[in-house]
């Protein structure tokens, strides 16, 4: 099975299009090589994905007749993500939400009084 496929099948991208950009864009790599859309997926193949700024890392265990439900996925992959690299992606993402909630806009005058106040106090 093709890689772009495989990643679409195993639900890592919504659509194969995206998979087949990011494996141009060499955001895909197996077992330590950028790959093309193309390329032959097979068991025991080391897959890390380069996603959301994380480096999401599996290992093949079968390919998918097609595409799988959300709870059929760890039939035909093993995750081996490192569990430092997500609690770290988790405190980029609580960082970024702590600032500023998203869609709020930009900064009003008063906001700005704000940080600039909290800036200049002596500690």
């Amino acid at each position: 099975m093709r890689i772009d496929k495989y990643l679409w099948c195993t639900r890592y991208y919504k659509t194969r299009n995206k998979a087949t950009e990011a494996c141009r864009k060499g955001q895909v790599r197996i077992n330590g090589e950028v790959c093309k859309p193309s390329r032959e997926v097979l068991p025991a193949d080391k897959i890390t994905v380069r996603k959301n700024q994380l480096d999401m890392q599996l290992t093949v265990l079968d390919t998918p007749p097609q595409r799988v439900g959300a709870k059929w996925v760890d039939i035909y992959r093993q995750d081996t993500t490192p569990a430092e690299d997500l609690e770290q992606h988790k405190l980029i993402r609580a960082s970024k939400e702590y600032y500023r909630q998203k869609g709020t806009g930009r900064p009003t005058k008063k906001d700005r009084r704000d940080l600039e106040d909290y800036l200049d106090e002596p500690e």
